[in-house]
């Protein structure tokens, strides 16, 4: 029972259960003198039914902190699933529903602590148990060194080499590196850059350049940029058909610069569009054996975010458009 919890203040309360006391105090022992009782009886009733009346209000006032120990009790052994009834609108109430959220905090960095270990070992597995096999055949005798096997040794090392880099960036997240080195260049340039890297992976794609104006500008941290447009060019040419086109476009709006990046894939569920941004998720279509990793997408996030931009999938009739927009100034605060 916690009959006080509609009270929003907790000296209001204790002023309620000082005044409940007292009135009990007094009416029990008038009713007493009526009723023709002794005073040795009344007295010793009084006491009872004061401290009986006072526990039963006091109990309601602190069972939400009762609640908080014994969850804080579970939380120190790794559960994280207990909650504190958080009924009462005073400091206590508001300071249940403050371990409400800092519980669930705390589970979700738990559960996605358990996904970074089960999806990087898995990632890691695959790759590794490939190099294996090839270099315990080539040791064997069983294979000879040519350049195909080679090329398979070389393509398994690029894929760890492309998994150990997510990582870092995903550590950098993580540290809340927001250094940004932002200086004026020209996209074209820039896109075209980073579409002959993108090329050098030897994808049967084509890729389509366009920028308007030609001369477009964008002030921002080159480094970090190519990090988003090269997660979005690797993501779009692994989901593209073989001899398909990858369009780069970009533009001037009313927002900032606009980037797309568009392939002629399977596409994103409505449903998982905004999922795909999280860690380790690659939407329904994009499987683990293409060399995904499901870090790109959420690094190119990070990027726009530490621009003050956005990034979103686009509507589009075919395939998946990837729209990143990104202001013409960067926000107040962010280091130059």
């Amino acid at each position: 029972m916690r009959p006080l919890d509609p009270v929003r203040s907790i000296k209001a309360k204790l002023g309620v259960l000082v005044a409940v006391t007292v009135a009990v105090a007094a009416v029990l022992p008038l009713a007493g003198s009526r009723l023709g009782l002794d005073p040795l009886l009344t007295v010793p009733v009084t006491v009872a039914g004061a401290l009986l009346l006072t526990q039963l209000l006091a109990r309601g006032m602190t069972s939400p902190l009762r609640e908080m120990t014994a969850a804080a009790r579970t939380m120190a052994t790794g559960d994280y699933s207990h909650r504190v009834t958080a009924s009462s609108r005073d400091e206590v109430g508001e300071l249940a529903r403050a371990f409400n959220t800092m519980a669930a905090d705390l589970e979700a960095v738990d559960r996605q602590r358990r996904d970074l270990v089960a999806n990087v070992s898995h990632e890691l597995r695959t790759p590794v148990t490939a190099l294996r096999a090839l270099l315990e055949n080539l040791a064997d005798g069983v294979v000879d060194p040519d350049p195909e096997q080679l090329r398979t040794a070389l393509d398994q090392t690029e894929r760890l080499s492309h998994l150990v880099s997510d990582l870092l960036d995903l550590s950098r997240v993580d540290a809340g590196l927001r250094a940004l080195d932002a200086q004026p260049m020209e996209v074209r340039p820039f896109l075209e850059d980073a579409v002959r890297e993108a090329a050098l992976t030897g994808r049967p794609m084509h890729f389509a350049v366009a920028v308007e104006p030609s001369d477009l500008v964008v002030r921002a941290d080159r480094a970090r940029l190519h990090q988003l447009v090269a997660n979005l060019l690797d993501n779009a040419a692994r989901h593209s058909p073989a001899g398909g086109t990858v369009h780069v476009r970009a533009h001037s709006s009313e927002a900032g610069i606009v980037l797309e990046v568009s392939d002629e894939g399977p596409g994103i569920d409505p449903a998982e569009r905004t999922a795909v941004f999280e860690r380790f998720t690659t939407g329904t279509g994009a499987g683990q054996l293409d060399g995904g990793t499901g870090l790109g997408l959420a690094i190119a996030r990070w990027v726009t975010d530490l621009h003050g931009g956005s990034i979103e999938v686009a509507d589009t009739t075919t395939g998946c458009r990837i729209r990143a927009c990104l202001p013409e100034h960067l926000p107040e605060g962010a280091p130059t």
